[in-house]
Order: structure tokens, then C-alpha cells, then sequence
């Protein structure tokens, strides 16, 4: 089919250029799509005569959206969320491509799980109309304590995203060898820096907030001591490293000296930790209940600025669907993690590029060409359309994952992705 997308309005992250914004000779345009390729309509375009004219004046063209690191259930906890449950997920929140972390049961710790995992995703696929890429992390450490390498080099043999755990790993002499050894492969390695012991039964980031809500508080110093001793290895080392779950103002400032000594680091926060901070605790939701914590007023400042800048180069999802009986007890007792593939484009837009704290540029970029860039793959070239001004209230009927353990579950949202159109490439920059 043949569509005319009239005055829709264009983000370009590659070239940070948005058309509604832009001077006169760069303003929203008319969007031909024929046979999966998307061009600007000129005066000289010769339009086919099977066209069909769709008024897009509100809506947005942009590259698909990236997801570095999120959760499956498939294998092992089906009930929480399944493999087509999770696509389906993330195309509807204008996703191209999905990376899952290798906390399943068993682990993808052995490149035969891996291999099972891909068939049975690309079965799916097969029934899904552009259903967005699944990409796996390997895991780097074996076991539940974690103190023992993988079988790394069969891994990499699986065709894997690169090498990740989604968890701290056990030991800093550990960290180190893995660096170490995985630096001739060239592939992403993305660690998580925690120190548990430090965090102890926290489970609040430390503030006003956490002491006055009663909550068992999480030190500042349990993710900056184990960052800024993960630095210190990568700088030795050299192996370049992707540091994952960012939540503090600590934390971005020890990223951004780390940046400008030119330690080859990249760094993530999650969608959450910039829309949500421990006032939000008062309600005792366990689906604000994360690893690492909400972080406190300042921290969710400091890591927008850390997107605005540069500092932190990427948003995640790090959807983590659980059952209602799972996620549906006292906040101290919930496992922690919330879903976020369908809501996080909306939310973010509505609380950050609404609100005036990031351009819609830069918080395109975060989400869709710097998550590739930080995983050494191409930008995506598939396009979504996204109405910024659709209203909808999100319930257990128009979810497609599995999961309904979302602070939003019941509560009105604006702004939605436009599944009903087959898109294709997106415009080159000129």
C-alpha cells in the first residue's frame, strides 16, 4: 500500500534535527512510503495513483527506539512473560530492537541456550508484521553467587550482543580478569556496579524521604564505591565498558571525570530514575520498588542533566514483568523491577520534553541512536509514528505484556505510538 503522510513532523537524532523547530527551509513535510522506503514529497515527486493520504499533522516520524537491556521470562518464568508477550510489548512502545539480560532459568550462560532461545524467537517472529529485533546478552559469570567465568568464548560463538550479568559480579579481581580476557573480542560488556555489602537490607535510597517513610535505607556509597572502583579497572585495563542502572548525582559525576581523563566508558540510567525519586515512595507502591533505588530529588535532577549532557549516554527499559502475586505484597517484601516497554516513550515525553528539562532531540537520541551506538550497532533505520497528544488510560485489556506490575496501572496517559501503519526506512539525513 501506498501512503501519504501530510505535514507530519520529523526527528532526525542522527543529524539532532527537528523539523518543527527548525528554520523555514526545514519544516514539517509530506511523507511518501512506498514499498518500505520512506521520501520527502517535493514539488517534483510524482505521486503513484494508488495513494492513500493520511493527515499526520499531529503525529511524529522518528527512528525506532532502542532497548539495551531489559528482562525475559521465557525460559523459565513463562508466567511472567513470554517471548511474544514481550515483543508484542515493545513494538507497541516503538521498539525495533529489544536486548535481554541472561537472568532466565536455566541462564544464557551456555551458547545452546542461546541457540534455543533465538529459534524459538525468530518462530515467533515470523507471525509478528515488523516485529522488532531480539538481541541476547551472554552471561559473564555462572552460578548464583556468580564467582566463575562463563564458557566466554562459546558464547561468543551464538552471535551474542555482548556480555553482561544484569548483577554485580562477586569481586573486583574478578572484574578485572574478565576485562582482561574479553578485550581482544571487541564485543559491548555491560556491568552493574553494586556493592551489596555496602547496601546491606536497604532498599530506599538514603534521604529525607527513605527516614521519614520508614524505609530500610541504601547508602549513596553502595553504587559509588563499586563505580568508582570499576572505573579504576577499566582506566588500567582499557577494555571499553558499558556502566549500566546509574541512579545517583554521585554517580554522574564520577562518569563525567571519568569521561573527560578519556576512560572508555559509556553509561545508562533507567527510564524511572529520571520520572520518579523517593517522594514517590509515600504511596509504599512495590512497583516503585527498583534495584538500584529511586534516588532522591537531587539524584533525578542530576541524572537529566547527566542525559542533556552527554554525561550518560543512554535511557534503558530494564522491563522486568512478575505475576500479581509476585509483585502484589508489602513494599519490603516485593522483588524489585517494574514493566516499561509500552509506557516509557509517553512518560518520558510528558516529564521531560513537555516539561521543558530535555528537547524532544535529545531525549530521541537517548532512546534510540546512543543505545546503538553503546552496543557498537548501526542506528536503527526502521520508523515509528508517535502522537504526543493521544490520551489513554493504561489497564490489564490494552497491555500486551504479561505483567501489569506498573505504578500506571489504572491511570490515564498521554501520548501513544502509531502501530497501525507499516512503515520502512527511515529518511537519510541530508
Amino acid at each position: 500500500m501506498n501512503q501519504l503522510f501530510q505535514q507530519v513532523r520529523i526527528l532526525d537524532p542522527i543529524a539532532s534535527r527537528d523539523r518543527q523547530l527548525a528554520t523555514p527551509t526545514e519544516r514539517v513535510a509530506d511523507i511518501l512510503a512506498i514499498d518500505g522506503t520512506l521520501q520527502e514529497v517535493s514539488p517534483t515527486t510524482q505521486l503513484p495513483t494508488d495513494l492513500t493520504i493520511i493527515p499526520a499533522s499531529h503525529l511524529i516520524l522518528a527512528p525506532g527506539l532502542v532497548d539495551l537491556y531489559s528482562h525475559s521470562g521465557t525460559p523459565g518464568h513463562e508466567e511472567r512473560e513470554t517471548i511474544a508477550s514481550l515483543l508484542r510489548a515493545a513494538q507497541a512502545g516503538g521498539f525495533v530492537r529489544v536486548n535481554i539480560l541472561p537472568d532466565t532459568l536455566p541462564a544464557l550462560d551456555r551458547a545452546s541456550e542461546i541457540f534455543s532461545l533465538d529459534r524459538e524467537y525468530r518462530q515467533i517472529a515470523a507471525q509478528i508484521p515488523n516485529c522488532p529485533q531480539l538481541g541476547y546478552w551472554g552471561a559473564l559469570t555462572a552460578g548464583i553467587a556468580g564467582k566463575a567465568m562463563t564458557e566466554l568464548v562459546e558464547l561468543a560463538t551464538a552471535q551474542i550482543t555482548g556480555w553482561a550479568d544484569g548483577r554485580e559480579i562477586a569481586n573486583l579481581a574478578l572484574t578485572r580478569r574478565l576485562l582482561e580476557y574479553l578485550q581482544p573480542f571487541q564485543l559491548p560488556i555491560a556491568l552493574y556496579a553494586c556493592d551489596r555489602q555496602l547496601r546491606g537490607d536497604g532498599i530506599a535510597r538514603k534521604g529525607i524521604a527513605a527516614l521519614k517513610y520508614g524505609l530500610p535505607v541504601d547508602p549513596v556509597s553502595s553504587e559509588t564505591a563499586a563505580l568508582a572502583a570499576t572505573i579504576e579497572i577499566v582506566a588500567e585495563i582499557g577494555t571499553p565498558v558499558h556502566l549500566m542502572r546509574i541512579s545517583t548525582r554521585r554517580g554522574v559525576e564520577l562518569i563525567a571525570a571519568a569521561k573527560l581523563r578519556g576512560v572508555p566508558i559509556t553509561a545508562s540510567t533507567t527510564w524511572l530514575h529520571l520520572i520518579a525519586n523517593t517522594s514517590d515512595l509515600a504511596s509504599y507502591d512495590p512497583n516503585f520498588k527498583l534495584d538500584p533505588p529511586l534516588g532522591t530529588a537531587a539524584d533525578q535532577i542530576a541524572l537529566i542533566e547527566g542525559i542533556k549532557t552527554g554525561v550518560l549516554d543512554a535511557i534503558s527499559i530494564d522491563h522486568h514483568a512478575y505475576t500479581y502475586e509476585e509483585k502484589t505484597v508489602a513494599f519490603g517484601e516485593a522483588p524489585p523491577g517494574a514493566i516499561g516497554l509500552e509506557l516509557a516513550l509517553p512518560l518520558l515525553w510528558q516529564h521531560l520534553v513537555v516539561a521543558g528539562k530535555l528537547s524532544a532531540i535529545e531525549l530521541w537520541s537517548a532512546l534510540s541512536v546512543n543505545p546503538a551506538r553503546c552496543l557498537h550497532q548501526a542506528p536503527p533505520t526502521r520508523s515509528i509514528l508517535f502522537d504526543p497528544n493521544r490520551v489513554w488510560t493504561v489497564t490489564s485489556d490494552n497491555l500486551n505484556s504479561l505483567g501489569r506490575n506498573t505504578a500506571w496501572l489504572g491511570r490515564e496517559v498521554i501520548g501513544k505510538v502509531n502501530c497501525e501503519y507499516s512503515l520502512g526506512t527511515f529518511l537519510a539525513s541530508k
